[in-house]
């Protein structure tokens, strides 16, 4: 109904007549000319609290090339109600033009024109059916924001109480409850956190629906919300009529996790493996998060101490390294945050006592705003929910440089003339999953910080230093220089004698720049990266590695410092340094004995889930790894060591790179590591469940080759167990595999029927005509074993 009206309005106004749908690439529409809203552009802007919704152009995720913003609804009664109407165009805002970004400049006066000195006035250049006038807004005036604000701020005072009071409002109609599960959670803990009791009797009914809450799909990132408001809701009030709820969902969570300490879309399944995707951050943050709250409100059980413990170990890894990224992967060393990750695990850190994690998190919260803070995988309602709870462990200073720099105006765009805010969206022509969202409560609590009612706003004293003003700028500085669409002209206009010195910065993000930026450049620094790796500083020497790795062949002369970094006690500066060595390629060859040597190193006490191991055997074998396309002059012995290593790590993406050695090898000299491939397709890797399957299927081809008879049962147990995720690519080459047992596998129709069937009938979650057509290959795979006359010997593996 929502995008119904929304249409409704665009055609009722003649200037706007929807045009054909045009491709990101195009120029701004001049509404002024005649043009129109493309006809796929479906994502139109909350414009603050003037009541108004208006239609930016954006290209690559920015709204910077926009000049004009046209109007598609107006609130009745509001502000801008008789003044602008739907169709009418805004030139410029205070009497100038629009000529950096209308988004930003508009959200800029918004802001001004509600402190006192702006009197609540808000001019605005209007274009309407050829001519263009003045005219002005009048806004509620709430004040300036302060420097360290929410803290010490009046006007966040205002808008919290102001947001509250429609919250409670709208708690008491009818269609409350058909709202999404995770801005309903947050809407109950924003009133929660204004600690005004009046709002108790509306809190206590949302505690009694979340204590009742069920769900089987996507559970877990559901539960994780409903769960923190439920656990907040009981550590503040004290009301136990609801701890059975919040104990059971507490302990399916808990269950629910992973072997490894992750979660997907939804629970592992019973052998501690997730399906789908595998792990993914942006619930499972949430949810142990949640656990942890659960366990402060009096939730006591080993199964959630345990889940805390093992989803905390695996998220420590990052700390220093860059953002929490989607899933199991590598830092996200793209931007500051990704998802919001960052600021939760800063939360949880800090909820677990744990100093540097908290820190370093709030620290590259803070570095994340503007262009960064915009973007998010499906939107970006987690990167803005997040932002401020993480921000706010290095104080009131970093919150209040954060506030200036973007969120003053960020928020007060997003605030409705009633004191509501709705999801806005990253700046690109469609509408994002979240659209339509009611995000007051995600928005109020952040200026609910400085109350510290609850845990997700403060009210454990944080253990980090907090930061002075100076320093919490030179962080946002950090952050700046970067936007989708121009992701590389700010680092490419320094000297090497700045990018040096951000390669020593300790941001990973700023370091990764700097370090693209060196690798575009004819001539590169090198013997000062050189230099670099025997620096006192830590973060000079992971640049130093991160600039050599873009240096590729021309980073040759910074083998031999690079091979001595090998040896360093930091796990991640080893890993650093090996990825610049295989970067440089055939000249850091002679360092293959000890790569292949670090790489079978097993330390469960100090490297629990092998991530040397893991990224070495990236360096090596993957796609653009030193031995991916030969392994002549490597020692065999020493090869099969790493391999048998590899092949047992917990990362299926790590155990799919071997696949390079299964091709490179010949069919002699893979026989002594048959026993491993077979217990790495019988024991699948516990997570990178997405890129698992591409190691089981080499090896079960393998298998084929030599006749292996135990291949022929891990093939018709693999067929049945894949992950569902692209089965019906997968499903006919298994086949083809089993059909080069020949007559050998009439022993397996009896299970492939069953398979067939299982395929055709009984698969859940599945297309039922993808379905369908992997039976089929199944079917015709018995058929065709049936009339096999090959019969090759088999040959036992014990």
């Amino acid at each position: 109904m929502k995008l119904h009206r929304f249409l409704i309005a665009l055609l009722a106004a003649p200037s706007l007549v929807l045009a054909a749908g045009k491709n990101e690439s195009t120029p701004p529409p001049d509404f002024t000319r005649g043009d129109a809203i493309p006809a796929k552009a479906k994502h139109d802007w909350n414009l603050g609290a003037t009541g108004l919704r208006g239609w930016m152009h954006s290209d690559t995720m920015v709204t910077s090339d926009a000049r004009q913003i046209a109007i598609t609804k107006v609130e009745p009664k509001s502000p801008a109600d008789g003044v602008i109407a739907v169709g009418d165009v805004i030139l410029g805002v205070g009497g100038k033009a629009f000529s950096l970004d209308p988004r930003t400049e508009l959200g800029q006066a918004l802001t001004l024109s509600e402190t006192e000195a702006g009197g609540g006035k808000l001019m605005l250049t209007r274009w309407r059916a050829g001519k263009t006038d003045e005219v002005v807004l009048k806004l509620p005036v709430l004040g300036s924001y302060s420097p360290k604000a929410p803290f010490d701020c009046a006007k966040s005072k205002r808008i919290l109480e102001q947001g509250c009071k429609v919250i409670a409002a709208r708690m008491g109609a009818s269609d409350y409850a058909n709202q999404d599960p995770i801005p309903r959670s947050l809407n109950a803990l924003a009133l929660l956190a204004s600690g005004d009791a009046a709002y108790l009797p509306l809190i206590k009914k949302e505690a009694e629906w979340a204590a009742a809450y069920s769900s089987d799909s996507m559970q877990t990132w559901h539960y994780g919300y409903v769960m923190m408001f439920l656990g907040e809701y009981v550590a503040a009030t004290g009301d136990q009529s609801v701890m059975p709820g919040l104990k059971r969902l507490a302990l399916e969570s808990a269950k629910g996790q992973s072997a490894v300490g992750s979660w997907g879309h939804g629970f592992a399944r019973p052998d501690g493996r997730l399906g789908g995707y595998g792990m993914m951050n942006s619930p499972g943050v949430p949810l142990t998060i949640s656990l942890v709250l659960a366990r402060e409100a009096g939730v006591k059980d080993p199964a959630v101490d345990l889940a805390i413990e093992r989803s905390a170990r695996l998220l420590r890894f990052y700390i220093g390294k860059g953002a929490i990224p989607y899933g199991d992967h590598h830092p996200w060393i793209e931007n500051h945050e990704d998802n919001g990750k960052c600021g939760m695990v800063s939360v949880l850190f800090s909820l677990l006592g744990e100093s540097e994690g908290t820190e370093f998190f709030s620290r590259m919260s803070l570095a994340s705003h503007g262009p960064e803070r915009d973007t998010g995988h499906t939107g970006n309602f987690f990167n803005m929910l997040w932002a401020m709870p993480g921000v706010a462990h290095s104080g009131p200073q970093a919150t209040g440089a954060w506030m200036q720099e973007f969120g003053a105006w960020y928020y007060d765009l997003a605030r409705r003339s009633d004191g509501s805010f709705l999801h806005q969206g990253p700046p690109e022509r469609g509408n994002d999953s979240y659209a339509g969202w009611d995000c007051t409560g995600a928005y109020l609590l952040a200026y609910a910080m400085p109350l510290k009612k609850i845990h997700l706003t403060g009210k454990k004293p944080s253990a980090v230093p907090q930061l002075d003003a100076a320093t919490a700028q030179a962080i946002v500085n950090d952050g700046r220089g970067w936007n989708n669409k121009d992701r590389n002209s700010f680092y490419d206009a320094l000297s090497d004698e700045q990018l040096l010195e951000r390669l020593r910065n300790w941001s990973p993000i700023v370091r990764e720049r700097a370090a693209m930026a060196l690798g575009r450049r004819k001539s590169a620094p090198v013997a000062a990266m050189i230099d670099m790796l025997t620096s006192p500083s830590l973060d000079a020497r992971y640049g130093a590695c991160q600039g050599l790795i873009f240096l590729r062949g021309r980073a040759a002369p910074a083998v031999d410092a690079l091979q001595k970094t090998l040896a360093a006690p930091d796990l991640w500066l080893r890993i650093k340094a090996a990825e610049a060595l295989a970067a440089i390629g055939k000249p850091a060859t002679k360092t293959v004995p000890q790569l292949l040597e670090l790489l079978a190193q097993v330390d469960t006490k100090s490297d629990p889930r092998g991530m040397q191991q893991r990224y070495l055997t990236f360096a090596l074998f993957d796609r653009d790894g030193m031995l991916s396309r030969s392994l002549d002059g490597v020692d065999r012995e020493a090869l099969y060591t790493a391999v048998r290593a590899g092949l047992k790590n917990q990362d299926g993406r790590a155990r799919g790179s071997l696949g390079s050695v299964y091709r490179n090898l010949s069919l002699e000299e893979i026989k002594p590591l048959l026993p491993a491939i077979h217990e790495a397709i019988v024991q699948p890797a516990p997570s990178g469940e997405m890129f698992a399957d591409g190691i089981r299927v080499e090896g079960l081809r393998v298998l084929a080759q030599h006749h292996i008879e135990e291949g022929m049962a891990a093939l018709v147990k693999y067929t049945r167990e894949q992950n569902p995720w692209a089965s019906q690519k997968r499903t006919p080459e298994i086949m083809k595999i089993l059909l080069g047992y020949g007559s050998q596998a009439k022993a397996t129709i009896p299970e492939l029927e069953k398979i067939a069937h299982y395929f055709e009938k009984e698969e859940p979650d599945f297309p039922k005509n993808l379905g369908l057509q992997k039976a089929n290959s199944v079917r015709d795979t018995i058929k065709a074993i049936e009339a096999s006359t090959d019969t090759p010997a088999l040959i036992q593996l014990h």
